[in-house]
């Protein structure tokens, strides 16, 4: 897993994930480590998720989803949630013409009509602000849970059914994909964790059946282009055969 890229050239285009997905953990432990309040962890992870998009713009990956707000998160110190929710309106006001001049396309994904209203704004003006770019598909995940996303598309494909605009026989694969929250970006194809624990909390339950799975003990505020050259080398070194034989032995 080590080494770092000099220059993009270091990994062929086509070795690189189309798609990535980063669980942005260890913010908290960072602070506390330091002797900080929690809050600080965030506000320092923003200079990560800063370094993550610019890196990704540069190599040419097409999708980045972050985790930012999950729908058990509601659970934490109040203070805490506090900040969580005005953290996109400062992120956005401080990032939004960097986004702009390189190109970058926001979304958001959730259960977006639960957030306060000023996080619903923030979010829907830059959203309309970026809809028309064509560079990296930045998408952000808040007040998101996997099940959650998953209850949505079943019932949205159960009103379908009940409308008569949808045979029960004729859903398949397809049509669930096609009414999760990411059905415009697809499936990751690598998904990164930070902080040193090894799950998925929750997180696109569906859409990673098949992705591969980066786990790092650096927390967060501390992963910047260095760290995410890593994962994207271990990536590239590794075989994805989709419940196929390995090359190396044959079909």
């Amino acid at each position: 897993m080590g080494g770092s890229l000099e220059k993009k050239d270091k990994l062929h285009s086509e070795k690189l994930p189309r798609h990535v997905a980063i669980i942005m953990d260890g913010n908290g432990r960072w602070a506390q480590r330091k002797g900080l309040p929690r809050t600080m962890g965030h506000k320092k992870g923003m200079e990560s998720i800063r370094k993550v998009v610019t890196t990704s713009s540069i190599y040419g990956i097409k999708g980045l989803t972050l985790y930012a707000f999950s729908t058990e998160n509601w659970r934490r110190p109040r203070e805490e949630v506090d900040f969580l929710m005005a953290l996109p309106q400062v992120y956005l006001k401080r990032e939004l013409p960097e986004l702009m001049r390189n190109n970058v396309k926001l979304c958001f994904s959730g259960r977006l009509h639960k957030l306060p209203d000023k996080t619903q704004n923030a979010i829907g003006e830059a959203t309309r602000k970026t809809e028309n770019n064509k560079g990296l598909f930045l998408n952000i995940a808040i007040n998101y849970g996997g099940r959650a996303e998953i209850t949505d598309a079943v019932q949205k494909i159960a009103l379908l059914v009940q409308e008569k605009k949808l045979d029960p026989g004729n859903i398949n694969e397809d049509i669930v994909a096609a009414h999760m929250y990411t059905a415009e970006l697809g499936d990751p194809d690598l998904l990164i964790r930070t902080g040193g624990e090894a799950r998925l909390s929750n997180f696109l339950l569906w859409q990673l059946a098949y992705a591969e799975l980066y786990f790092t003990p650096v927390l967060w505020p501390d992963f910047g282009k260095e760290e995410y050259d890593r994962a994207l080398l271990a990536y590239s070194s590794r075989e994805r055969r989709f419940g196929q034989l390995s090359r190396e032995l044959g079909d």
